[in-house]
Formats: C-alpha cells, structure tokens, sequence
C-alpha cells in the first residue's frame, strides 16, 4: 500500500468516527432537553425563581373596622346596659339623658362598679358596653373585646377643702407619698401630722391608670397610713380627707366640689394642656358589635354625643 492510499484512509476513518460523534451528541441533546428543563424546574432546586407557577403567598388582610354611624331613628323598647367606671358616671348620664329624650321608648341603664367588673359583665354577656377609664390588657383584646376612644381626661390629686397645705407637688412628691415614702405632712412643709393616703381597690381603672402616670408602673406603698377602700366610689373617698387626707379622683367629679381642693402638680393645674396626669376614657364592646351598641356609640362618638360629653365634663 502506497503512502498515498494510507494518508486516503486515514482522512476517510477519521471522518466516518467524527460523524458518529457529531450524530452522538445531536442525539443525546435533543432527547434529553426536556428532562434538562424538567431538572431546571423542579420544586426541589435550591436555584428556582418565582414564576407564575409558584406565586407569591399574599399579604394577610388588614383587620375590619367597624364605623358607628349616627342614627337617625332607634326601635322603641331599645335598651342599652352599661357598667363600668366611676370616672364616666358623668358622662353615662349625660349621655343616658339626651339619648333617650332624642329616641323616645328606649332605655340606657348605667352603673359604675369599676372598669374591671364592667369587662367582667361584658365578657359573662350582662351588659352590652363596658365604660372603662385604661386601656384594655392584650388578654382582653384576645378575647374579643375592642375599646372606642370616647373622650380625654385628667386625674387630679386631691386634699380636703380645710388642709392647712396650701401648696402644689412635684411629681416625684406625689410618687413617695402614694409609696409610703412620705408620711408626714412636715416633710412638705406643713404643721406635723401623719399624711392619711385613701387609696382605691385594685378593680378600678383610675388606681391602674394612676400607677402608670403617677408610679411608673411600680406598686402603692404598704404603709400603715395607707388606706385602701373595697369598693370603687369617688364620694366616699372625698368625705373622707378631712384635715389630713389625700387622694386621687377624675378632674369632672371634684371640679365642682366644695369640700376639696385639686393641687397643682409640678405648677400645673387639671386644666392645663400639659397637665401630667391625663388619660383616654373609653366605651368597650365584645365583636362583633350588636345592633344596640352600634346605634348608642354612633350617638355617643356623632358631634352631637361629643358636645354632651363636652358638658358634662
């Protein structure tokens, strides 16, 4: 064989074998892409994007929020049933007159047993709105209850009418003295005499709202001149103060008052808009509303119930 036949082979075997690779590989391509895109998509691949195939999970919804509307008209025989705090007796009645000389045939029946009994009542179904001087615990919000800003408040400190102490206090002054840190009128500058604290039962909602503003949170004092009484009334407390006593009270109850006297607290007075003690008085109710009180807090948050809170306040 020449060489010329040799190098004719040589060229025509190594065309026959890159054939067979070329006509290999085109095979293997074309049979295997749709398992190659399969691999690319699958749900196990640490790599895959978001298509339209696999969307996004959506937002969680925003909370409904019920508006109270005012009414125009009320059924006759409509009764709404309100217990709660003392701080709001004011208000419910102002609110209970106008609302039933303006729906002739329907009753508003009130009490004032303190903003925790009153939460009690909502949630054992006695009454149909809680009136409630603090906010409402994160407990209670999971238990369906919802509070309705319904007006703004102050607390103010309060001496008998005759109290030698002529003075105003500094907030860390009123702190002590509800601490049992202070005792004795001297230590403010008045004539000797044991400071007689009356203090109100762990179920109202102005002693908890008082421990916030006035003690940050931390406990009344234990000491023997600290005075707490059973149940949650203002009068009773009032009557109580004579020559010695101090105490605490919502602003609209003792503004009028003969027998007492609100201090000022760091110079300010209850009226002050920079006053320190101010709180949010609010209607509570158990979701969802029921009819009876979507018609009363319609009325109750319309301009016209605002201008009777306004009043009675």
């Amino acid at each position: 064989m020449t060489q010329k036949k040799e190098t004719l082979i040589t060229i025509v075997s190594l065309m026959i074998t890159l054939g067979i690779l070329g006509g290999g590989y085109w095979w293997f391509t074309h049979q295997n892409q749709g398992n190659l895109n399969n691999v690319l998509s699958s749900p196990t691949s640490d790599n895959q994007p978001a298509t339209s195939d696999r969307p996004l999970p959506k937002p969680p919804s925003p909370p409904s929020v019920t508006a109270f509307s005012p009414p125009t008209n009320v059924p006759k025989g409509t009764t709404v049933k309100i217990d709660g705090s003392t701080s709001m007796v004011l208000i419910n009645q102002a609110l209970k007159n106008r609302f039933e000389q303006q729906f002739p045939g329907t009753q508003v029946m009130t009490n004032a047993q303190g903003s925790t009994k009153g939460i009690q009542g909502l949630l054992e179904a006695r009454i149909d709105l809680a009136a409630i001087s603090r906010p409402l615990t994160a407990q209670e919000q999971q238990q369906g209850l919802v509070a309705i800003p319904i007006a703004q408040d102050a607390i103010a400190v309060v001496v008998g009418v005759n109290n030698p102490f002529r003075k105003g206090l500094t907030m860390m002054q009123v702190k002590d003295i509800f601490q049992g840190k202070i005792t004795n009128w001297s230590e403010l500058g008045r004539s000797p005499d044991t400071i007689e604290v009356i203090n109100r039962p762990s179920v109202s909602g102005t002693r908890q709202t008082f421990a916030e503003l006035v003690l940050n949170g931390e406990n009344f004092g234990n000491t023997p001149n600290i005075t707490t009484l059973d149940h949650d009334a203002t009068t009773p407390i009032l009557q109580r103060l004579g020559m010695n006593g101090i105490s605490y009270a919502t602003y609209a109850q003792v503004t009028d008052q003969q027998t007492v006297r609100s201090l000022s607290i760091d110079g300010l007075t209850p009226e002050a808009s920079t006053y320190p003690y101010q709180r949010t008085l609010f209607y509570t109710y158990k979701n969802p509303p029921s009819e009876v009180v979507k018609v009363f807090l319609g009325y109750a948050t319309s301009p016209t119930g605002q201008q009777v809170i306004q009043d009675a306040q």
